[in-house]
């Protein structure tokens, strides 16, 4: 005797529920002489009478109630499992934690969520806006998945990958003397009260970096400790910048003025994970989008067009 197979229980049950065969074929969206060969062969290799034919239809027999009764537990059951697959394919009862830096939480993280949840719009998100020194405790004691960061982490239970690499743009406030110059330089930016990140900090150093190259010391006035203060700071008419261009980068920014900066330089975003830990297919996608968004903002050549799709 053969085990029944998923496909058979379905083909009984269809039989069951509609009483004859053509009904059942209609039911499956099959030909009706499969359906009979099919039932036929399964009571021939069960050894087990399955229907009885009165007057046409297809009744269950006495002796295969039994039988019966588990088969609608079973379809019971694939109903369930099938509900359950497609809960989780849209994101039902799920949750996805990740971190990010606030430089790229601004406005590139709001992007990359919004195409996950198209892709699961029942997904309940978890963002966390860190400090990069919280970025370990965050991973190794699996508070989320992913960070998104301008910085590398030296950690040898954490991976790090490389994103994208977005340039150093200068800011000044809408109307500046700078606003008219289709590039600034850090000597240009010298002259002026400067806003800028603590260069003991990594994303800080970053963001100096061009000017240590230059042989320049900007005239500091004051600090922010992230880029959303020193973008403010700026557009209040309080100094000029150096920031990285994922902090910028949206389409409308009023009162601050963009411009690339003359000489080259720039801040790579990175994705941390702990090491040894499968990501969910949640997690991937959202990466996966993190990295489009990013590259988008990268090929935008000009601040006051939307990026290239």
């Amino acid at each position: 005797m053969r085990e029944m197979t998923l496909r058979q229980v379905e083909v009984i049950r269809a039989v069951m529920m509609a009483g004859t065969i053509q009904g059942a074929a209609k039911l499956l969206n099959v030909s009706a002489p499969g359906i009979s060969r099919l039932v036929k062969y399964t009571e021939s290799s069960l050894g087990i009478r399955l229907f009885e034919r009165k007057g046409g239809l297809f009744v269950p027999s006495s002796e295969a109630e039994a039988i019966f009764e588990m088969i609608h537990q079973v379809y019971r059951q694939m109903e369930n499992l099938n509900g359950a697959v497609g809960a989780l394919r849209k994101g039902e009862d799920v949750r996805l934690s990740f971190a990010s830096a606030p430089s790229i939480a601004q406005f590139i993280a709001a992007r990359a969520i919004r195409g996950v949840r198209q892709r699961f719009p029942d997904l309940f998100i978890d963002l966390n806006i860190l400090k990069i020194e919280e970025t370990t405790d965050y991973l190794l004691l699996d508070r989320g998945e992913f960070v998104i960061m301008s910085s590398a982490v030296d950690n040898p239970a954490l991976s790090c990958e490389p994103l994208a690499r977005g340039r150093l743009v200068a800011i000044v406030p809408d109307g500046h003397r700078l606003a008219g110059k289709r590039t600034i330089s850090v000597h240009d930016l010298a002259a002026e009260d400067f806003v800028g990140v603590h260069p003991d900090d990594p994303y800080g150093a970053a963001l100096a970096q061009p000017f240590r190259d230059a042989g320049v010391t900007p005239r500091y006035t004051m600090r922010g400790r992230f880029a959303q203060t020193v973008v403010s700071l700026v557009r209040h008419g309080l100094g000029v910048a150096v920031i990285d261009e994922f902090s910028v980068a949206e389409v409308y920014l009023p009162g601050v003025t963009r411009r690339p900066l003359t000489e080259s330089a720039g801040v790579t975003a990175w994705v941390l994970t702990r090491k040894g830990r499968q990501l969910s297919s949640f997690a991937e996608f959202a990466i996966d989008r993190f990295r489009r968004e990013l590259a988008q903002a990268v090929a935008r050549d000009d601040w006051n067009n939307a990026p290239n799709s």
